[in-house]
């Protein structure tokens, strides 16, 4: 791990969140929830290809901000099949850890190379599934 990148935010990124994000990428996950653990970015859960939308936005803290990567497949409007890897840094305006998440969250964004689309959420409705697919398209 560079430990020189990381002391710009005093926030370290377990490799295992590459390595994951990584797997996302070939499609052995749907999705990867993160969570900051003490002074470190690591992998809380993973989403199974299987797994929808619903299950991933079932899988956010109510009232604890985290990072998510979600695989979204669709249709476009000229019926292709495509997806487009979304990075969500979900803060519920209840949580405390706030500053911490917003803080951190683009050094994090840069280690994941790949994201197509950023989306930030303070409550469900942000996030909506309409919400996603009209940003894929």
């Amino acid at each position: 791990m560079n430990e020189k990148a990381n002391a710009a935010s005093g926030m370290a990124v377990e490799d295992n969140c590459k390595l994951k994000f990584l797997e996302l990428k070939k499609r052995t996950h749907r999705f990867i929830i993160f969570r900051i653990d003490g002074q470190q970015v690591v992998v809380e859960k993973l989403g199974s290809p299987q797994e929808t939308y619903e299950d991933f936005s079932a899988s956010l803290p109510a009232d604890e901000c985290r990072y998510a990567v979600f695989d979204f497949d669709f249709t476009t409007n000229e019926n292709c099949q495509k997806s487009k890897i979304f990075f969500i840094a979900w803060s519920p305006d209840s949580s405390r850890d706030e500053d911490v998440y917003a803080s951190s969250k683009d050094r994090f964004k840069r280690e994941l190379d790949g994201i197509q689309v950023e989306l930030q959420a303070t409550d469900p409705s942000e996030m909506s599934f309409d919400i996603i697919k009209s940003r894929a398209l």
